[in-house]
């Protein structure tokens, strides 16, 4: 499958296109598409239909397609199969809908790529939401382990069953290198520069710390779709990224 490394620190930033219409988005897309390497489409946008990704694609830009599938394998492979016809770049599963669904779904979009000419996708397992943390873990989903244990053993899973890499949080970035190597993609949700405010989610981190984490890429939405100048926000996040790389050697 393809891996799409991250080349500069704009390429890093993956920006959550969370509004109601098509119109919205396409406005952030033309706005923004200079300064980010993928618009994510997720299940608030994904509503108005396929036309919004074809809108992304038009525009010359990479989508990441965030519907986190979650059902028996066939299923699950043959959405991803409608996907690479479309020419998407990124999509994710569910880690917990089993090997089975994972990698069924990976040979499906490897033989669909093939037959009508495209790259294969990179294909990405959702691990724990950022939303959660330890006690909605435990005491509501009955797993007696630490998220970061737990985390590991869900991305280890995701790299036996051919994934590209996982979605997890810049905390158990670190567990996850040691468990699935350099070349197993890490994106981080819950971004949030130190100027923005957290919103719902409850393991977030900042720009900077992602990558000292060891994190490739991070979706970063509110900060900067909120902002009154999103050029000037998301310029202080690519700003950020930059000078944490400076300080890190991969």
């Amino acid at each position: 499958m393809t891996i799409l490394k991250p080349e500069t620190a704009k390429d890093r930033i993956i920006l959550a296109l969370d509004v109601d219409t098509i119109e919205e988005a396409e406005k952030l897309v033309i706005e923004l598409k200079d300064y980010v390497g993928l618009f994510k489409v997720g299940l608030q946008l994904q509503n108005q239909g396929a036309e919004v990704s074809d809108m992304i694609k038009h525009h010359g830009s990479k989508v990441f397609y965030d519907m986190k599938f979650h059902d028996i394998p066939n299923t699950v492979a043959r959405a991803g199969a409608n996907l690479v016809k479309r020419g998407i770049d990124f999509f994710d599963v569910h880690i917990k809908g089993g090997s089975k669904m994972m990698s069924a779904t990976v040979k499906l979009a490897s033989e669909t790529a093939k037959k009508y000419g495209f790259e294969p996708p990179t294909i990405l397992g959702v691990t724990v939401l950022s939303s959660f943390g330890q006690r909605t873990l435990t005491q509501e989903l009955n797993v007696n382990m630490s998220i970061d244990e737990y985390v590991s053993r869900l991305a280890a899973t995701a790299k036996e069953s051919g994934l590209n890499g996982v979605v997890a949080s810049a905390s158990e970035a670190p567990v996850i290198r040691e468990e699935c190597g350099k070349d197993f993609l890490i994106v981080c949700p819950a971004v949030r520069p130190t100027w923005s405010i957290v919103n719902d989610q409850v393991r977030v981190t900042t720009p900077k710390d992602a990558i000292k984490s060891g994190v490739d890429f991070m979706v970063v939405g509110r900060p900067v779709t909120n902002a009154e100048n999103k050029i000037d926000a998301v310029q202080l996040i690519i700003q950020e990224i930059e000078e944490a790389l400076t300080e890190n050697i991969f």
